[in-house]
């Protein structure tokens, strides 16, 4: 899900680089020229890159940063040990050490003692950073800039983004060099592009074209292709990509849509040496069992959105039972062929229950007029699809999840990978927020906490590194590794909920009182330190000025019609 670019050679400021916010046909992706889609007041919305990186809410890199007294829950899967100091110099983890014994008083000045700075984080836990595997960022139709996405991965302790796409080629190379140099506050970033976007080679109408455009890409700091399945990406096109790409060191995603996948679903995909398939697209169309084609109603149309997604659950019911052979036989042979499953769960969520995911407790204080407004049902807002979304949806969405939930959970349990991403911005799904839902999520599959922690962080950092040919130098805690991490208060192994940057309620024992306890206290990034409490306030401050400033002081998780 992201919105078409019109992409303009020789730009002489990214601020000005123009994006429509949704295609005709709501395949967002895509990068249309002209045409009505995305005009907001006359206006067609913009990419507006991160101001520079202040000091007010972050610290470092430092000569040695010192984390002192820590239990390590470490990515790997490893249950948590500690305590632990962590040192870091510059932006590398050079020693971990025992820092004494559960229960007992840590021994006073302990090495080293030349430390710049250091984190008191007696009775902590720090983990790697988290990898986000599926974002966008918002355009000013939906925030007044990019820095907006980037604190609330930051203080919901994401550390590295995947891109599918960040922003059109122009923008999301330029963020991706500014964060690799520390220039913004901003996780690590990857990024994908759609197959085509940013060249003036024409369109990719043969595989021999969809080659060319691979080397391109490869020469303009783009790190790997999402597909579309769109009609003019036939199976030989994606095929021929794909095998390029692996050719120039370059990863692979696909969005399997309904307007491609009878010809080319992830069973195929798995032939043709896709690396990730991302979403549910795909899956359940290899499973059929009844025809080779999912039931549609004959009056459908894939371009009215509330049919898109109200009948795409109804698939629940279409495909063979799970854990049947064939059920096995096709995860079998996703491992086989070395797929990653990303299966963003979070952002279909809310039509399986509107009203929580409408009023759930960040979207007063921390959504955007702009992005609340997005939200509400709308024939051309991507992903607006509530029209009339009644009870019969939810009950379909909810099979739907049944079955999703136990594919991903069988798919980890015989060994394949699955990794942690949102598609936040669309469908009341709120940047660095939705992040901690799909750890829920994932946990309401089956996954342990650990395995959820894996993968967050390890998983996620391989999936990211392996087309490089590179060992991921993120996703463990580790010496030699690069210095991301999240540091909490609370166990996340034993409450996610305390991930949450609004915080976890609880009664304290002692008052009779509930009490907010929990969210991310620090995330460091390359060895900077990040305040999370103070990135969500400053977050808070631009949504109310926003507000100020659009008159629309009372947007919110009110009555949508009051919008």
């Amino acid at each position: 899900m992201k919105n078409k670019m019109l992409i303009r050679s020789g730009l002489a400021a990214l601020a000005l680089m123009t994006v429509a916010s949704a295609s005709h046909a709501h395949d967002p992706d895509e990068w249309y020229v002209g045409g009505a889609a995305g005009i907001v007041n006359g206006k067609k919305p913009t990419f507006v890159p991160a101001p520079a990186r202040g000091s007010a809410d972050n610290v470092g890199p430092f000569r040695k940063l010192v984390i002192r007294g820590a239990t390590l829950i470490d990515g790997t899967g490893a249950p948590p040990r500690g305590p632990y100091d962590i040192v870091v110099e510059g932006n590398k983890i050079t020693a971990i050490t025992q820092a004494g014994w559960p229960g007992l008083p840590q021994a006073k000045g302990r090495a080293p003692t030349d430390a710049d700075y250091e984190i008191d984080a007696t009775g902590m836990y720090v983990m790697p950073g988290f990898n986000d595997m599926h974002v966008h960022t918002p355009a000013s139709d939906k925030a007044p800039d990019m820095s907006y996405a980037y604190k609330l991965w930051l203080a919901h302790g994401v550390t590295t983004v995947r891109g599918v796409p960040l922003a059109d080629p122009v923008v999301a190379s330029s963020e991706k060099n500014r964060s690799a140099a520390n220039e913004i506050a901003a996780p690590r970033i990857f990024n994908y592009q759609t197959l085509g976007a940013g060249w003036d080679g024409g369109p990719i109408d043969s595989p021999d074209k969809a080659r060319a455009w691979v080397k391109w890409a490869a020469a303009h700091n783009i790190d790997g292709i999402k597909f579309f399945n769109r009609p003019e990406e036939t199976p030989q096109i994606i095929a021929a990509a794909i095998d390029e790409a692996h050719k120039n060191k370059m990863g692979t995603t696909a969005h399997l849509s309904q307007t491609g996948v009878a010809n080319f679903n992830a069973y195929d995909a798995a032939e043709a040496g896709l690396d990730t398939v991302t979403h549910y697209y795909g899956h359940f169309e290899s499973l059929l069992k009844d025809g080779t084609i999912q039931r549609f109603p004959s009056d459908y149309d894939y371009n009215n959105e509330q049919h898109r997604f109200g009948e795409v659950a109804e698939i629940w019911n279409q495909t063979v039972e799970p854990e049947s052979e064939r059920w096995w036989d096709y995860l079998k042979h996703q491992k086989e062929k070395h797929v990653t499953f990303d299966p963003t769960m979070n952002i279909y969520a809310a039509s399986r229950d509107l009203m929580r995911a409408r009023n759930a407790d960040w979207q007063n204080l921390y959504t955007t007029p702009q992005l609340w407004a997005y939200f509400q049902s709308t024939r051309d807002n991507h992903g607006s699809y509530f029209y009339d979304w009644g009870t019969e949806n939810e009950f379909a969405w909810k099979k739907f999840y049944n079955n999703y939930f136990k594919l991903v959970n069988d798919y980890k349990n015989i060994g394949g990978r699955v990794t942690v991403g949102t598609d936040s911005g669309f469908i009341y799904k709120v940047y660095g927020f939705a992040y901690i839902e799909e750890l829920e999520l994932l946990r309401e599959a089956g996954f342990s906490p650990l395995e959820i922690m894996r993968s967050a962080t390890m998983w996620g950092s391989q999936t990211l590194y392996e087309p490089k040919g590179m060992a991921p130098p993120t996703g463990v805690l580790r010496v030699g590794m690069l210095a991301d991490m999240v540091i909490t208060r609370e166990n996340p192994l034993a409450n996610l909920k305390t991930l949450y940057g609004t915080g976890h309620s609880r009664l304290n024992p002692e008052t009779n009182k509930q009490e907010m306890v929990g969210g991310v206290s620090y995330t460091i990034k390359d060895g900077i330190v990040y305040d999370a409490k103070k990135l969500l306030a400053e977050v808070a401050e631009m949504v109310k000025a926003e507000k100020a400033r659009t008159g629309q002081a009372g947007a919110g998780p009110a009555n949508p019609n009051a919008m």
